[in-house]
């Protein structure tokens, strides 16, 4: 994935500076072109209306700002977000009380981290007013956690496979004709698995499984199973990016850049790309910090209308997950950095001490 566009800019004075500010957040807020009286009124500037005109038309001239319509005001390009982002705006911290409450949600579900995710979007999402974004911590090679076989029938069992990364995998499991079992049977069977393949991973549980002997009925069984097991794993590893979790859709409809539906339909459609979000998910990961993809940054055509705020979390070499958002160019990226940066740091956290 191409990495974040720079272009080359003079250095802004601070008068530049302040006048570029206030340009991006009056049109964060309002969504229209912003003149030059508008800036004198509200942002007291202390200059007059023509020396504010002729400082847009300056900031214009360098790619920072573009000029819509013959008469209406200016509105940022992607080259003046970014400049906004990593020299004039910095992150808005969430406040105590905040950080208070999203440690308590994230609390009631401490031992449950399918839940997580779907808890860590949710956050974003309110918060930012964006749409949030979040992945789940991803191994090279997932490892097994624990095995629990329920009975369907007796042909059939319902495999639950736990993974020390968090996730849950379902499956069924049929069995020999000459294998009839009932529930008692199946418990023997899977204290046996966890005995056996309990943190490993799927090459190192295959070959776990080839001492098993066909003789023993448990054993059998149980290589059966588990040969169910290495699939699971094996396919779980290959994909680069096992799901993702999304709140907050309406959020970003709502913005009157999305009026039109079909734009953010192509958004969440290359979204479901599971290879473009390996590409993302790895670049994020790579830099190991808050990473910011604004509009036309993206390499992707459909994705020039939004920018993402993006942070990972998990163990570098064992597990990496993202969390993030995703809204319209126009958003309000300090408050944005601020969310994320807190939310990856907790999913850290929690992480941590499933590994621990």
């Amino acid at each position: 994935m191409a990495r974040r566009v720079r272009r080359t800019l003079g250095p802004l004075d601070h008068r530049s500076q302040a006048i570029l500010r206030a340009v991006i957040e009056e049109y964060v807020t309002t969504a229209t072109p912003v003149g030059s009286q508008a800036l004198v009124e509200r942002y007291g500037l202390g200059v007059s209306s023509a020396t504010v005109r002729n400082i847009l038309a300056e900031l214009e001239m360098a790619g920072l700002l573009s000029h819509p319509h013959t008469s209406a005001g200016r509105v940022p390009t992607d080259a003046g977000y970014r400049l906004y982002v990593e020299s004039l705006a910095d992150a808005m911290p969430l406040p105590a009380v905040e950080q208070l409450m999203i440690r308590h949600q994230f609390g009631q579900v401490e031992f449950a981290s399918e839940h997580w995710f779907r808890l860590a979007a949710t956050t974003l999402a309110g918060l930012t007013r964006a749409a949030g974004l979040a992945t789940p911590a991803k191994p090279r090679a997932a490892h097994i956690r624990r095995v629990d076989l329920v009975a369907v029938n007796e042909r059939m069992a319902s495999l639950i496979l736990v993974l020390r990364e968090g996730s849950i995998k379902q499956s069924a499991v049929s069995l020999d004709a000459s294998d009839a079992v009932d529930q008692p049977t199946l418990n023997r069977v899977a204290a046996l698995l966890n005995d056996r393949l309990t943190d490993l991973t799927a090459t190192r549980a295959d070959q776990a499984l080839a001492r098993l002997g066909p003789e023993d009925e448990l054993e059998r069984i149980a290589r059966r199973v588990g040969e169910r097991i290495v699939r699971i794993l094996r396919e779980y590893d290959a994909a680069a990016v096992e799901e993702v979790f999304s709140d907050g859709l309406l959020n970003v409809m709502a913005a009157p850049e999305f009026a039109q539906s079909d734009k953010l339909r192509q958004v969440f459609t290359a979204l479901e790309n599971r290879a473009y979000l390996g590409e993302l998910v790895a670049d994020v990961a790579s830099s190991g910090h808050i990473h910011l993809v604004i509009g036309a940054e993206n390499p992707r055509a459909e994705m020039h209308g939004v920018s993402l705020v993006l942070a990972p979390y998990g163990r570098p070499g064992r597990a990496i997950g993202v969390v993030g958002v995703l809204g319209p160019t126009r958003m309000g990226y300090a408050q944005a950095i601020g969310t994320v940066r807190f939310v990856s740091g907790l999913m850290n956290e929690l992480v941590d001490h499933l590994y621990a």
